[in-house]
Order: structure tokens, then C-alpha cells, then sequence
């Protein structure tokens, strides 16, 4: 115990975050900021009137920020911050709609986290993903380690649920596997992907892998457009509270996540969706995996189409 955590943005998606963060029962404090007055201080009540029912003792604290800077002092000393805040999607919209409006709202977020939590490990899931977990890492000076994205978590999660659910087999048999980006360039790795041990390619013909891969990479569109408004947050939630738990244990599980690059399958300084070993420090290092020779390709091109946006928002 002892460790404090905060979520920036108490939307769906902060505020079921914070949730699961405070019910692991690993942290002293949670803390959880908005910009609408009053919403994270309510939602911070709420969940600490629910803590003798679920039997956690950790603290939830409620902080309502402006864009001046005001009231992120409840940050200060912070372990981990994790960056929700930012636009939604819309049905229609791709992830990349939102790079401007979303640029200047992570930005002006990175920037506090810095001067009141330097030593953060910052997980950022604003969309569009890849993009904005590079200018985080701009905007903090943060060793590139310190900063990375959730993506791979939650496509992983995905590609899992609907693999099982095509053969009608529990979740927990299922390994699966996505890289890349997050979005339209995500590569999922059916030669890494097993049900009970067994390769997913001797009990799936290649035409349905290929059907469920692109659901995959639809995941997100496919629960906004049956929403109408709003995005998913109860994956995405559990894949970024996963990953905070990681670097709170120190527990060096092996993740997919957004981390940055360099030399690792041969592709050089961008921030991409790969495996890593996550700690205390945040990635300690990209995990390396045998790909075949169009899993590897397709990894190439998500990162020099992650490369070309993440140079467009270092000046944003």
C-alpha cells in the first residue's frame, strides 16, 4: 500500500477506471479529476460509500480542475496517472477525427502531470491512441519508458472474446494476440493465437480468422455505432487498470501495449503497439516475438503510419 494513482477524466471511462483501480485494493488513493465542477468529488463519494460493501480500503478523492491549472495539486506525488480525458468517438467518426480537438486537451493535461507528479508512470488511452501517448510523452519530458498507451490490451481482449465465442469456448482457453496501432494499421497475430494449446489456424479456416481480425479491428466503431453516444469503457477500463496494477506491483507481467521503439524488429523511434514487459518504471522493455513475414510487414507499415501523425502533433 502506499501508492497513489490518478485518473484524469472522469467520463464513463475514468470514472469505471477509478472503480476498479480503488476495488483491486492495491493503492491507498485513488484520485479522480474532471473539468466539470463537482463531478469527480460526487463520483468519489459514491464509490467510498460502496467500499465496506466490496471491502476495499482505498481512498477515493475527487478534484474538480481547470485549464489554468487549478486543482491539480490533489495529483502531487502521484505513482500513476492515467490520462483519460478527451473526446469520445461518434458514430462515423474514426479515431483520427478526434487528433486536433484531443491534442490540446492531453497536452494541457501532460503538462500539470509533470509539474505536480514528475515521477509518474503516465498511461494514456485518449484516442487517437498511438498519437497522443507520443505528444504525452512530448509534453512531460518524461523518459520514453515512463509514458505508454493502452491499445493492445484492449484489441487483444477483443480478438479473444470473439474467437471464444465463435468456437463457444470459455474465454480463459483463448490466447490471442494483437500489434500495431490502434486503428485501421492494428495487426492481429493469428500465429501467435491458441485455443487450449492448439494453433487457432487447425480449427478455424483462414477466410473466418480473417472475418473475426477485421471485427477486431472494427471493435471500437461496433460498440459506438450500437451506443449512438459515447465510446466503450468497461473493456477499455479493465485493460488500463490491468496495466496501472502492473506498474504498481512492479509485477513485470507481459502486456501489449503502446511503447516506444527502437531497434526492436528492425523499426526505429515511434511509439507502436508491442509486447512489453511492464514495472515499476513503466515499460522496462519491448518483448520480442517470432512473427511471420506478413505479421511483420504489417508491423512496419502501422509504424510508419503512426510515424507521419505523431510528427504532426509534436507541434500541436
Amino acid at each position: 500500500m502506499g501508492k497513489k494513482v490518478t485518473v484524469v477524466g472522469a467520463g464513463f471511462y475514468g470514472s469505471t477506471t477509478a472503480q476498479r483501480l480503488a476495488e483491486y485494493d492495491v493503492f491507498e488513493t485513488v484520485v479522480l479529476t474532471d473539468i466539470i465542477e463537482g463531478k469527480p468529488e460526487g463520483l468519489a463519494l459514491d464509490l467510498n460509500q460502496s467500499r465496506s460493501i466490496e471491502g476495499f480500503e482505498t481512498k477515493v478523492v475527487g478534484a474538480t480542475t481547470g485549464v489554468d491549472g487549478s486543482g491539480y495539486e490533489a495529483i502531487a506525488g502521484s505513482d500513476i496517472v492515467v490520462i483519460t480525458a478527451g473526446l469520445p468517438r461518434k458514430p462515423g467518426m474514426s479515431r483520427m477525427d478526434l487528433l486536433g480537438v484531443n491534442a490540446k486537451i492531453v497536452r494541457g493535461v501532460a503538462e500539470q502531470v509533470a509539474k505536480h507528479a514528475p515521477n509518474a508512470v503516465v498511461i494514456v488511452v485518449s484516442n487517437p491512441l498511438d498519437e497522443m501517448t507520443a505528444l504525452a510523452q512530448i509534453a512531460t519530458q518524461f523518459p520514453k519508458n515512463r509514458v505508454i498507451g493502452q491499445a493492445g490490451m484492449l484489441d487483444t481482449a477483443r480478438f479473444t472474446h470473439f474467437v471464444a465465442e465463435e468456437l463457444n469456448v470459455p474465454v480463459g482457453s483463448v490466447k490471442t494476440l494483437t500489434l500495431g496501432s490502434h486503428g485501421d494499421t492494428m495487426v492481429p497475430v493469428p500465429s501467435r493465437c491458441t485455443v487450449d494449446g492448439k494453433p487457432l489456424s487447425d480449427l478455424l479456416p483462414a477466410e473466418k480468422i480473417e472475418e473475426l481480425v477485421t471485427r477486431t479491428r472494427n471493435g471500437g466503431a461496433e460498440v459506438v455505432a450500437l451506443l449512438k453516444t459515447g465510446s466503450a469503457y468497461y473493456a477499455p477500463s479493465a485493460a488500463a487498470a490491468r496495466m496501472a496494477k502492473a506498474v504498481a506491483e512492479d509485477s513485470g507481467e507481459v502486456m501489449p501495449v503502446c511503447a516506444w521503439v527502437d531497434g526492436e524488429y528492425g523499426i526505429s523511434g515511434v511509439y507502436l503497439g508491442v509486447e512489453a514487459e511492464i514495472g515499476a518504471t513503466g515499460a522496462r522493455k519491448v518483448v520480442i516475438t517470432d512473427l511471420t513475414e506478413t505479421e511483420l510487414a504489417g508491423l512496419n507499415e502501422a509504424a510508419e503510419a503512426v510515424r507521419a501523425k505523431q510528427a504532426d502533433v509534436a507541434g500541436m
